[in-house]
């Protein structure tokens, strides 16, 4: 039932963004100014489809590894994607100290995991595991391709509305405004903003079914939950360089790699953590984890793991 009502909101949130782009087209910039924007939308999305992945991780300074350069990291995924039923992704490391990884590409046939080598060195072996469940989960849903077509309808929101603002809004058969120009300057303001926070809504959704299907996949949903409280005292105190010089790829990381501060709550494109840890927590509870597991993460500490795993 969660997981129809999370792909119910995704699906709702992205007919919702493309008719409010089709309405904000027609009200800035008429009917030439609409068909204009949708042309270069679909270039946009059709170029995006095909290119987005390798677009992320050349900018994220990531390199590509094989069994014999990271056997354990490329031996878990490997593992974890026969749970799944996928095959396997390439598998990627960026050289950054702050704990966190992102998964990439247009389908499960064309994806890849990124991982920083922070996860690698503050993370235990059962946490990185419930980590890159977590990210086959975005490609078993295909969420990075639901994404980059709300990144880029989002996008072309705010270019539309940029130039029906300079052009001050379309104008009907007889040559009046569509609108006054004060409304018109307030659309352009205020249309991007909108649109973005419809995407950061698809991007929540999207990070809580991951967070469900990352459970399944690795058989413990303590492990994600405890690696969701390391990855976010990491990006609270660690900073991502990398992420920094390039925000428009925040959105693909488990954790918000961004610094936090002011209105970054409202604006961020992650669920809040504190939820996210109280979902896994309940489904180990219908699960029968013991109780004492079960609470331990709330409170800051972890769950007891085998051992420190092979990276420290």
């Amino acid at each position: 039932m969660f997981s129809r009502m999370n792909y119910m909101k995704t699906a709702l949130l992205l007919a919702a963004l493309t008719g409010f782009f089709l309405v904000v087209g027609y009200l800035l910039g008429g009917r030439g100014g609409l068909m204009i924007a949708l042309v270069v939308a679909l270039g946009m999305n059709a170029f995006a489809y095909w290119n987005s992945d390798r677009m992320v991780l050349r900018m994220s300074g990531a390199h590509e590894v094989g069994p014999d350069e990271a056997p354990e990291l490329y031996g878990i995924i490997e593992q974890l994607t026969r749970r799944a039923g996928l095959p396997m992704p390439r598998v990627y490391i960026i050289d950054e100290d702050q704990p966190n990884a992102f998964a990439t590409g247009r389908s499960p046939e064309h994806a890849a995991v990124a991982v920083n080598t922070g996860l690698l060195t503050h993370l235990t072996r059962e946490q990185i595991t419930g980590v890159l469940a977590h990210e086959l989960g975005h490609v078993r849903n295909r969420d990075t391709l639901t994404m980059t077509v709300a990144a880029t309808l989002a996008g072309a929101i705010g270019m539309l509305a940029s130039f029906g603002g300079l052009m001050g809004g379309g104008r009907d058969e007889n040559g009046r405004p569509l609108m006054n120009p004060i409304v018109a300057i307030a659309a352009m303001i205020l249309a991007p903003l909108a649109a973005s926070l419809v995407q950061m809504a698809i991007s929540r959704s999207r990070e809580y079914e991951a967070d469900r299907a990352g459970a399944e996949i690795s058989g413990n949903p303590l492990w994600l939950a405890a690696a969701l409280q390391r990855l976010h005292e990491g990006t609270q105190t660690i900073p991502n360089a990398t992420a920094q010089a390039n925000p428009a790829t925040a959105h693909l990381y488990i954790d918000n790699p961004l610094s936090a501060g002011g209105l970054s709550g409202l604006f961020s494109t992650h669920p809040p953590m504190e939820e996210r840890i109280a979902r896994l927590q309940a489904m180990a509870g219908d699960h029968g984890a013991p109780p004492s597991q079960a609470t331990s993460v709330r409170r800051g500490g972890s769950v007891p793991q085998t051992g420190p795993g092979p990276w420290g």
